[in-house]
């Protein structure tokens, strides 16, 4: 049994000496005839052959497991019946590799039967190929023999993941890929396929002279122990969004697909599990800003939308709305006015004005929401925050 991996290139340890020295010429000269090395740059240590794998290799989750067995008839009688049979054991399950699971008629001495097994490791941990060969021979005698080759599936990459949930119910999801094998990776591709209820936009490139490029780079490297940080932004379809107790108890968002190419374009594929968050808590009320200017004049008023959500799948409520003036935010209108009934899972927009008293970056506090039928008051604080600025400095800007 030989494993197929992909060559390497060849490496040698270049050996010089100065012409004054000892040796003259004699070390320059016999790099020159090396046929290892490259002409012209004999003193690079990488050549133009390639070499062979010497020893089993490293093998990582992701990646395929290629095998060449071959079964030899050493004697010099002829068997029959020979059936060869390729097992795959790991942790969990055992599996069939063999290509064909018929008999072979016949095997004359010196010859052989060949049979190429491929398997995309999915497991880490402790696997065992298990070969067994049976066969007939000219005396009727049936024999059997097995042979077990043990190796260590690693794992190649370290995945973490951060969700940020905003207000506008999209949610950021920050993964960390690091490289822990001891050889660079090409990273073909960082994609998240999302779930049924959400639309994913990648994150992961900027625009230079009105094209996108890479945050990477035109070559997406990984080098050993380093890591890459890829972001993704994911907005809850429309027919879902709409439904406001539906999105709220998400906890799956998608699974991470990653491909990467090793040495010599040596291919490796890995997929998440299903990512969950943690549904946020809004409450039985939840209240969201749906368009808020990001400058406005200081002491001018300016307007702002708000959208009101009865998280509750049973209840009706009677909403009165407050309005609280802080040091620097000022509401115009009236307070404690009555918004009406607004039944479960359903919304309603509310158009309020303010100004503010001071410059600078100022937070919009100051709302209050209360269910008249259960004599319950929710705050909300710290909705947003709006730049104020003197309006003489806007104009020269």
């Amino acid at each position: 049994v030989m494993r197929l991996t992909k060559p390497t290139l060849f490496t040698n340890i270049p050996v010089t000496c100065e012409e004054r020295d000892l040796p003259g010429n004699l070390f320059n000269q016999l790099m020159k005839d090396d046929p290892s090395t490259v002409t012209g740059a004999e003193t690079l240590m990488l050549g133009e052959m390639l070499t062979l794998p010497q020893n089993f290799g490293n093998i990582f989750l992701g990646e395929t497991f290629s095998s060449y067995i071959s079964v030899h008839n050493d004697s010099n009688q002829m068997v029959k019946d020979i059936l060869v049979k390729a097992d795959l054991q790991t942790s969990s399950q055992r599996l069939n590799l063999s290509a064909s699971s018929a008999a072979v008629a016949e095997l004359k001495p010196d010859c052989c039967i060949d049979d190429v097994i491929h398997h995309e490791v999915k497991e880490i941990g402790t696997h065992i190929l298990v070969c067994a060969v049976s066969y007939t021979t000219q005396m009727g005698e049936k024999m059997y023999f097995r042979k077990f080759f043990k190796f260590q599936v690693l794992k190649p990459l370290d995945v973490k993941t951060k969700f940020y949930n905003a207000e506008t119910d999209e949610v950021f999801l920050e993964a960390q890929i690091q490289n822990i094998t001891t050889s660079p990776m090409f990273m073909e591709k960082v994609s998240l396929e999302p779930s049924i209820m959400y639309n994913v936009a990648e994150l992961n490139t900027v625009d230079t002279s009105g094209e996108r490029a890479s945050t990477f780079g035109s070559r997406t490297y990984l080098q050993p122990m380093d890591t890459h940080q890829y972001l993704s932004c994911l907005k809850p379809k429309q027919e879902f969004a709409e439904k406001a107790g539906v999105i709220k108890g998400v906890t799956v968002i998608g699974k991470l697909d990653i491909v990467w190419k090793t040495n010599l374009g040596e291919r490796g594929r890995l997929q998440t599990s299903q990512l969950q968050r943690m549904a946020p808590g809004y409450g039985d009320v939840r209240l969201s800003l749906e368009t808020i200017p990001d400058t406005v004049n200081l002491e001018e008023p300016f307007d702002i939308t708000c959208k009101i959500t009865n998280c509750s799948s049973e209840r009706t409520m009677d909403l009165v709305l407050e309005m609280c003036n802080t040091s620097s935010i000022h509401w115009c209108g009236v307070s404690g006015r009555q918004l009406g009934k607004l039944h479960p899972s359903s919304s309603l927009h509310l158009a309020l004005t303010l100004l503010s008293s001071v410059q600078g970056l100022q937070s919009v506090s100051g709302l209050r929401l209360t269910d008249t039928f259960l004599k319950r008051t929710y705050e909300y604080d710290d909705i947003a925050q709006v730049c104020v600025v003197s309006s003489e400095i806007k104009k020269e800007s």
